[in-house]
């Protein structure tokens, strides 16, 4: 396929690499984006549990996070995806992922908050 039939947002400098790259690169974009779902989903969950579970405002609060937390990390992914396939392309080599780099910290950040949230509701009654 021709440089000029490719979408705007494609990386086209450099060769084409072999197509089972490609795919692997793509594999590990979905996997970005079903761990980017499940962030969502589990914060809309949480965000939602308020009216249904009568939780307290806190502990739904906790879903704003996790909601936010997909979005970065779906954006991430795709940016790690653009940049997997354009350094496939040219050679040059791969910088550390960023989210990989702060996913963890994020995640235990959430952790604490909502271990003091459920520490302070199971002490209030």
């Amino acid at each position: 396929m021709a440089a000029k039939d490719q979408a705007a947002w494609w990386p086209t400098e450099g060769e084409e690499p072999d197509p089972r790259w490609s795919l692997a690169n793509e594999r590990t974009l979905l996997a970005y984006s079903r761990t980017a779902l499940a962030f969502i989903v589990a914060g809309l969950a949480l965000a939602g549990s308020r009216p249904i579970a009568d939780t307290s405002f806190w502990f739904a609060a906790l879903g704003l996070p996790l909601i936010l937390l997909g979005g970065a990390v779906a954006l991430g992914g795709r940016r790690r995806f653009l940049a997997t396939q354009r350094a496939m392309r040219t050679g040059v080599p791969l910088g550390a992922p960023v989210v990989a780099a702060l996913l963890p910290f994020a995640l235990a950040l959430i952790a604490v908050v909502g271990s003091i949230i459920a520490t302070i509701a199971a002490l209030a009654g």
